[in-house]
Protein backbone atom coordinates (compact mmCIF):
# COMPACT_ATOMS: atom_id res chain seq x y z
CA UNK A 1 0.00 0.00 0.00
CA UNK A 2 1.40 3.49 -1.01
CA UNK A 3 1.14 5.87 1.51
CA UNK A 4 -1.01 9.43 0.66
CA UNK A 5 -0.20 13.04 1.43
CA UNK A 6 -3.24 15.34 1.39
CA UNK A 7 -3.53 17.58 -1.43
CA UNK A 8 -5.65 21.25 -2.05
CA UNK A 9 -7.63 21.45 -4.91
CA UNK A 10 -5.68 24.11 -6.98
CA UNK A 11 -8.27 27.92 -6.16
CA UNK A 12 -10.54 27.79 -9.59
CA UNK A 13 -9.25 30.45 -10.93
CA UNK A 14 -5.91 29.00 -11.38
CA UNK A 15 -7.43 26.54 -14.12
CA UNK A 16 -5.37 23.91 -15.83
CA UNK A 17 -5.90 25.54 -19.17
CA UNK A 18 -4.89 28.81 -17.78
CA UNK A 19 -1.87 27.41 -16.17
CA UNK A 20 -0.39 24.94 -19.68
CA UNK A 21 -2.13 21.55 -19.18
CA UNK A 22 -3.76 19.31 -21.62
CA UNK A 23 -5.43 16.27 -21.74
CA UNK A 24 -3.20 14.08 -23.88
CA UNK A 25 -5.32 11.72 -26.76
CA UNK A 26 -5.50 8.01 -24.36
CA UNK A 27 -3.08 6.57 -26.99
CA UNK A 28 0.06 8.65 -26.07
CA UNK A 29 1.99 6.86 -23.76
CA UNK A 30 0.87 6.24 -20.24
CA UNK A 31 2.85 5.21 -17.22
CA UNK A 32 -0.77 3.48 -15.87
CA UNK A 33 -3.43 2.24 -15.85
CA UNK A 34 -6.19 2.62 -13.15
CA UNK A 35 -8.81 0.64 -12.31
CA UNK A 36 -11.82 0.38 -9.24
CA UNK A 37 -12.01 -3.22 -8.58
CA UNK A 38 -15.65 -5.12 -9.12
CA UNK A 39 -17.61 -5.72 -5.92
CA UNK A 40 -20.75 -4.17 -5.96
CA UNK A 41 -23.08 -7.10 -6.31
CA UNK A 42 -26.67 -5.07 -7.11
CA UNK A 43 -24.30 -4.48 -10.04
CA UNK A 44 -23.54 -8.04 -11.11
CA UNK A 45 -26.09 -9.87 -8.40
CA UNK A 46 -25.32 -13.34 -9.93
CA UNK A 47 -22.08 -12.26 -12.36
CA UNK A 48 -19.49 -10.98 -9.86
CA UNK A 49 -16.79 -14.35 -9.91
CA UNK A 50 -16.94 -14.43 -13.75
CA UNK A 51 -16.85 -10.62 -14.01
CA UNK A 52 -13.77 -10.89 -11.85
CA UNK A 53 -12.30 -13.17 -13.57
CA UNK A 54 -12.79 -10.88 -16.86
CA UNK A 55 -10.98 -8.68 -14.70
CA UNK A 56 -8.26 -10.35 -14.16
CA UNK A 57 -7.40 -10.96 -18.02
CA UNK A 58 -7.40 -7.45 -18.62
CA UNK A 59 -5.02 -6.94 -15.92
CA UNK A 60 -3.00 -9.79 -16.85
CA UNK A 61 -3.09 -7.96 -20.51
CA UNK A 62 -2.04 -4.70 -19.44
CA UNK A 63 1.20 -5.27 -17.06
CA UNK A 64 3.60 -6.23 -19.07
CA UNK A 65 2.86 -3.11 -20.66
CA UNK A 66 2.33 -0.72 -17.93
CA UNK A 67 1.66 -0.57 -14.28
CA UNK A 68 -1.76 -1.17 -12.92
CA UNK A 69 -3.40 0.40 -10.23
CA UNK A 70 -6.40 -0.81 -8.16
CA UNK A 71 -8.35 0.55 -6.07
CA UNK A 72 -9.53 -2.38 -3.39
CA UNK A 73 -12.05 -1.56 -0.66
CA UNK A 74 -10.01 -2.63 2.68
CA UNK A 75 -7.72 -4.97 3.81
CA UNK A 76 -10.02 -8.11 3.26
CA UNK A 77 -10.67 -7.26 -0.17
CA UNK A 78 -7.19 -6.60 -1.05
CA UNK A 79 -6.45 -10.05 -0.37
CA UNK A 80 -8.89 -11.66 -2.29
CA UNK A 81 -8.11 -9.55 -5.64
CA UNK A 82 -4.43 -10.56 -4.91
CA UNK A 83 -5.57 -14.26 -4.18
CA UNK A 84 -7.53 -13.84 -7.78
CA UNK A 85 -4.49 -11.83 -9.87
CA UNK A 86 -1.98 -14.64 -8.43
CA UNK A 87 -3.95 -17.59 -10.08
CA UNK A 88 -4.54 -15.62 -12.80
CA UNK A 89 -0.76 -15.26 -13.03
CA UNK A 90 -0.63 -11.80 -12.22
CA UNK A 91 2.64 -11.56 -10.02
CA UNK A 92 4.06 -7.94 -11.21
CA UNK A 93 3.09 -4.26 -11.97
CA UNK A 94 0.13 -4.53 -10.36
CA UNK A 95 -0.60 -1.64 -7.14
CA UNK A 96 -3.20 -2.57 -4.82
CA UNK A 97 -4.76 1.00 -2.94
CA UNK A 98 -7.03 1.06 -0.25
CA UNK A 99 -9.57 3.63 -1.77
CA UNK A 100 -13.22 2.27 -1.10
CA UNK A 101 -15.40 2.65 -3.97
CA UNK A 102 -19.14 2.28 -4.78
CA UNK A 103 -18.73 0.60 -7.91
CA UNK A 104 -16.02 -0.24 -10.83
CA UNK A 105 -16.48 2.51 -13.15
CA UNK A 106 -13.24 4.60 -12.55
CA UNK A 107 -13.85 5.67 -16.01
CA UNK A 108 -16.37 8.20 -14.79
CA UNK A 109 -15.86 8.63 -10.92
CA UNK A 110 -11.58 8.43 -11.18
CA UNK A 111 -9.81 11.19 -11.75
CA UNK A 112 -9.13 12.72 -15.46
CA UNK A 113 -5.25 13.33 -16.15
CA UNK A 114 -3.60 16.29 -17.98
CA UNK A 115 -0.26 17.13 -18.47
CA UNK A 116 1.88 20.36 -18.91
CA UNK A 117 5.13 20.74 -21.19
CA UNK A 118 7.63 23.80 -19.64
CA UNK A 119 11.15 24.28 -19.57
CA UNK A 120 11.79 22.06 -16.62
CA UNK A 121 9.91 19.19 -18.62
CA UNK A 122 6.18 17.45 -18.45
CA UNK A 123 4.28 17.74 -15.24
CA UNK A 124 1.09 15.72 -13.98
CA UNK A 125 -1.90 17.02 -12.69
CA UNK A 126 -5.31 15.79 -11.61
CA UNK A 127 -8.80 17.08 -12.46
CA UNK A 128 -11.53 16.21 -10.39
CA UNK A 129 -15.09 16.59 -11.76
CA UNK A 130 -18.25 16.29 -9.84
CA UNK A 131 -19.70 12.18 -9.81
CA UNK A 132 -23.69 12.18 -9.20
CA UNK A 133 -24.28 8.29 -10.49
CA UNK A 134 -24.99 9.57 -14.03
CA UNK A 135 -27.61 11.86 -12.70
CA UNK A 136 -28.62 10.01 -9.30
CA UNK A 137 -29.62 6.68 -10.76
CA UNK A 138 -27.22 4.75 -8.01
CA UNK A 139 -27.00 5.89 -4.55
CA UNK A 140 -25.12 6.01 -2.54
CA UNK A 141 -22.43 7.77 -4.65
CA UNK A 142 -20.10 9.39 -1.87
CA UNK A 143 -17.33 6.97 -1.48
CA UNK A 144 -16.79 7.09 -5.96
CA UNK A 145 -16.95 10.90 -5.57
CA UNK A 146 -13.66 11.17 -3.23
CA UNK A 147 -11.82 8.60 -5.46
CA UNK A 148 -10.08 11.46 -7.55
CA UNK A 149 -8.75 13.32 -4.71
CA UNK A 150 -7.09 10.32 -3.15
CA UNK A 151 -5.69 9.40 -6.59
CA UNK A 152 -4.10 12.38 -6.89
CA UNK A 153 -2.61 11.95 -3.21
CA UNK A 154 -1.10 8.79 -4.18
CA UNK A 155 0.28 10.25 -7.04
CA UNK A 156 1.53 13.81 -5.42
CA UNK A 157 -0.04 15.85 -7.88
CA UNK A 158 -1.44 18.76 -8.15
CA UNK A 159 -5.63 18.77 -8.13
CA UNK A 160 -8.13 21.12 -10.10
CA UNK A 161 -11.34 20.71 -8.51
CA UNK A 162 -14.37 21.91 -10.86
CA UNK A 163 -17.57 23.10 -10.12
CA UNK A 164 -19.82 20.93 -12.54
CA UNK A 165 -20.34 17.29 -13.02
CA UNK A 166 -18.87 14.96 -16.07
CA UNK A 167 -17.59 11.69 -16.44
CA UNK A 168 -14.89 10.39 -18.17
CA UNK A 169 -16.95 8.22 -20.49
CA UNK A 170 -18.68 11.19 -21.89
CA UNK A 171 -15.80 13.16 -23.75
CA UNK A 172 -13.33 11.43 -25.81
CA UNK A 173 -9.94 13.83 -27.06
CA UNK A 174 -7.80 13.87 -29.97
CA UNK A 175 -4.68 15.29 -28.30
CA UNK A 176 -4.66 18.45 -30.94
CA UNK A 177 -7.58 20.61 -29.03
CA UNK A 178 -10.61 18.69 -29.92
CA UNK A 179 -13.01 17.16 -27.67
CA UNK A 180 -16.05 14.98 -28.60
CA UNK A 181 -19.46 14.41 -26.62
CA UNK A 182 -23.24 14.20 -26.83
CA UNK A 183 -26.02 16.33 -26.57
CA UNK A 184 -28.00 13.87 -24.75
CA UNK A 185 -25.61 13.31 -21.66
CA UNK A 186 -23.81 17.20 -20.87
CA UNK A 187 -26.65 18.92 -21.74
CA UNK A 188 -29.23 16.50 -19.55
CA UNK A 189 -30.51 18.32 -17.02
CA UNK A 190 -29.65 15.62 -14.48
CA UNK A 191 -26.15 16.74 -14.27
CA UNK A 192 -25.73 20.73 -14.99
CA UNK A 193 -29.10 22.05 -14.95
CA UNK A 194 -27.91 26.07 -14.18
CA UNK A 195 -25.34 25.24 -17.26
CA UNK A 196 -25.57 26.33 -21.19
CA UNK A 197 -23.71 24.53 -23.60
CA UNK A 198 -21.46 27.29 -23.67
CA UNK A 199 -21.27 27.07 -20.04
CA UNK A 200 -20.29 23.69 -20.57
CA UNK A 201 -17.87 24.29 -23.23
CA UNK A 202 -16.00 26.83 -21.44
CA UNK A 203 -15.13 24.32 -18.43
CA UNK A 204 -14.33 22.18 -20.68
CA UNK A 205 -11.71 24.21 -22.53
CA UNK A 206 -10.30 25.23 -18.50
CA UNK A 207 -9.83 21.81 -17.19
CA UNK A 208 -8.91 19.78 -20.45
CA UNK A 209 -7.02 22.49 -22.29
CA UNK A 210 -9.35 21.74 -25.64
CA UNK A 211 -10.10 24.59 -27.82
CA UNK A 212 -13.06 22.98 -29.75
CA UNK A 213 -16.26 21.16 -28.87
CA UNK A 214 -17.92 18.82 -31.07
CA UNK A 215 -21.36 17.65 -30.05
CA UNK A 216 -23.04 14.15 -31.55
CA UNK A 217 -26.85 13.74 -30.79
CA UNK A 218 -27.49 10.14 -28.97
CA UNK A 219 -26.17 7.31 -27.28
CA UNK A 220 -27.05 3.51 -27.95
CA UNK A 221 -29.65 1.75 -26.93
CA UNK A 222 -29.74 0.59 -22.85
CA UNK A 223 -26.55 2.84 -22.24
CA UNK A 224 -27.61 3.83 -18.48
CA UNK A 225 -25.25 7.69 -18.25
CA UNK A 226 -27.94 8.98 -21.09
CA UNK A 227 -25.50 8.59 -24.05
CA UNK A 228 -21.78 8.46 -23.33
CA UNK A 229 -19.38 9.07 -26.26
CA UNK A 230 -17.46 6.15 -25.43
CA UNK A 231 -20.00 3.66 -26.98
CA UNK A 232 -20.26 5.36 -29.85
CA UNK A 233 -17.67 7.36 -31.40
CA UNK A 234 -13.99 7.89 -30.49
CA UNK A 235 -10.61 9.34 -31.45
CA UNK A 236 -7.86 6.83 -33.18
CA UNK A 237 -5.61 9.94 -34.20
CA UNK A 238 -5.53 13.14 -34.42
CA UNK A 239 -7.24 13.63 -37.61
CA UNK A 240 -9.18 9.99 -37.45
CA UNK A 241 -12.71 9.20 -36.15
CA UNK A 242 -13.99 5.45 -35.46
CA UNK A 243 -17.70 5.08 -35.07
CA UNK A 244 -20.38 2.75 -34.45
CA UNK A 245 -22.77 2.04 -37.38
CA UNK A 246 -25.73 -0.45 -37.59
CA UNK A 247 -26.65 -1.42 -40.92
CA UNK A 248 -30.02 -2.66 -39.97
CA UNK A 249 -32.42 0.21 -40.07
CA UNK A 250 -35.15 -1.48 -38.61
CA UNK A 251 -32.73 -2.13 -35.08
CA UNK A 252 -32.86 0.62 -32.42
CA UNK A 253 -29.65 1.67 -33.24
CA UNK A 254 -29.87 2.22 -36.53
CA UNK A 255 -31.26 5.66 -37.49
CA UNK A 256 -29.49 7.05 -33.67
CA UNK A 257 -25.76 6.23 -35.34
CA UNK A 258 -26.53 6.69 -38.75
CA UNK A 259 -27.60 10.09 -37.76
CA UNK A 260 -23.87 10.48 -35.73
CA UNK A 261 -22.30 9.51 -38.73
CA UNK A 262 -23.83 11.87 -40.96
CA UNK A 263 -23.07 14.52 -38.19
CA UNK A 264 -19.45 13.45 -38.29
CA UNK A 265 -18.83 13.92 -41.63
CA UNK A 266 -19.30 18.10 -41.68
CA UNK A 267 -17.40 18.19 -38.53
CA UNK A 268 -13.82 19.81 -38.48
CA UNK A 269 -10.66 20.41 -36.43
CA UNK A 270 -9.38 22.96 -35.21
CA UNK A 271 -7.96 23.92 -38.45
CA UNK A 272 -10.78 23.90 -40.35
CA UNK A 273 -10.23 20.35 -41.92
CA UNK A 274 -12.68 17.39 -42.00
CA UNK A 275 -11.60 14.30 -40.28
CA UNK A 276 -11.29 11.02 -41.89
CA UNK A 277 -14.29 8.64 -40.32
CA UNK A 278 -13.94 5.08 -40.08
CA UNK A 279 -16.85 2.97 -39.28
CA UNK A 280 -17.03 0.29 -37.16
CA UNK A 281 -19.50 -2.70 -36.93
CA UNK A 282 -22.33 -3.02 -33.41
CA UNK A 283 -22.46 -6.71 -32.24
CA UNK A 284 -25.68 -8.66 -32.44
CA UNK A 285 -27.64 -7.28 -30.08
CA UNK A 286 -27.25 -8.87 -26.51
CA UNK A 287 -29.97 -9.13 -24.28
CA UNK A 288 -29.92 -10.55 -20.79
CA UNK A 289 -32.45 -11.16 -18.18
CA UNK A 290 -35.32 -9.70 -21.63
CA UNK A 291 -32.97 -6.38 -21.19
CA UNK A 292 -31.07 -4.88 -24.14
CA UNK A 293 -27.81 -4.14 -22.88
CA UNK A 294 -25.41 -1.04 -24.49
CA UNK A 295 -22.84 -3.67 -25.90
CA UNK A 296 -20.48 -1.60 -28.40
CA UNK A 297 -17.14 -2.13 -29.79
CA UNK A 298 -16.59 1.89 -29.27
CA UNK A 299 -15.87 0.33 -25.64
CA UNK A 300 -12.32 -0.48 -26.62
CA UNK A 301 -9.26 0.61 -24.48
CA UNK A 302 -6.11 1.86 -25.61
CA UNK A 303 -2.80 1.18 -23.88
CA UNK A 304 1.02 0.75 -23.83
CA UNK A 305 1.58 -2.01 -27.04
CA UNK A 306 -2.14 -3.05 -27.15
CA UNK A 307 -5.86 -2.07 -27.63
CA UNK A 308 -8.32 -4.18 -25.26
CA UNK A 309 -11.51 -5.03 -27.62
CA UNK A 310 -15.00 -6.32 -25.84
CA UNK A 311 -16.01 -8.77 -27.41
CA UNK A 312 -19.88 -10.78 -27.34
CA UNK A 313 -19.74 -13.99 -28.77
CA UNK A 314 -20.82 -12.89 -31.97
CA UNK A 315 -17.89 -14.33 -34.03
CA UNK A 316 -18.74 -12.75 -37.37
CA UNK A 317 -18.53 -9.24 -36.15
CA UNK A 318 -15.95 -9.59 -33.29
CA UNK A 319 -13.31 -10.25 -35.91
CA UNK A 320 -14.81 -7.34 -37.91
CA UNK A 321 -14.14 -5.61 -34.98
CA UNK A 322 -10.78 -6.69 -34.63
CA UNK A 323 -9.97 -6.74 -37.88
CA UNK A 324 -10.70 -2.95 -38.30
CA UNK A 325 -8.78 -1.69 -34.90
CA UNK A 326 -5.76 -3.72 -35.98
CA UNK A 327 -5.96 -2.11 -39.14
CA UNK A 328 -5.87 1.22 -37.23
CA UNK A 329 -3.25 0.71 -34.36
CA UNK A 330 -0.58 -1.55 -36.69
CA UNK A 331 1.99 -0.83 -33.91
CA UNK A 332 -0.38 -2.06 -30.72
CA UNK A 333 -1.45 -5.78 -30.57
CA UNK A 334 -5.28 -6.10 -30.29
CA UNK A 335 -6.52 -8.39 -27.23
CA UNK A 336 -10.08 -9.25 -27.68
CA UNK A 337 -11.72 -10.13 -24.16
CA UNK A 338 -15.30 -11.58 -23.58
CA UNK A 339 -17.08 -8.96 -22.29
CA UNK A 340 -20.44 -10.95 -22.20
CA UNK A 341 -20.90 -11.12 -18.31
CA UNK A 342 -19.30 -7.97 -17.37
CA UNK A 343 -21.83 -5.95 -20.19
CA UNK A 344 -24.99 -7.03 -17.39
CA UNK A 345 -23.41 -4.26 -15.27
CA UNK A 346 -24.22 -1.78 -18.28
CA UNK A 347 -20.16 -1.06 -19.17
CA UNK A 348 -17.25 -2.61 -20.67
CA UNK A 349 -13.39 -2.39 -20.96
CA UNK A 350 -13.02 1.49 -21.20
CA UNK A 351 -15.47 2.17 -18.55
CA UNK A 352 -13.68 0.27 -16.19
CA UNK A 353 -10.32 1.97 -16.66
CA UNK A 354 -8.50 5.49 -16.81
CA UNK A 355 -5.43 5.65 -18.46
CA UNK A 356 -2.20 7.97 -16.25
CA UNK A 357 -0.33 9.61 -18.95
CA UNK A 358 3.51 9.32 -19.10
CA UNK A 359 5.78 12.58 -17.82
Amino acid sequence: MNKSVDTLPVPPAETPAALGYRMPAEWAPHQATWLSWPHNTETWPDELDRVETTMCRCVAALAPHETVHINVRDEAHERHVRELLNEAGVTGNVRLHHIPTNDAWIRDHGAIFVVRDDEHGRSLAATDWGFNSWGGKYPPWDDDNRVPAQMANLLRVPRFESDIVLEGGSIDVNGAGVLLTTEQCLLNPNRNPHLTREDIEARLRAYLGVEKVLWLGEGIVGDDTDGHVDDITRFVSEDTILTVVEEDMTDENGPILQENLRMLRSMTNVDGKPFNIVTLPMPAPVVIKGERMPASYANFYIANGIVILPTYRDAVNDAKAQDVLQRLFPERRVVPIDFTDVIWGLGAIHCLTQQVPSI
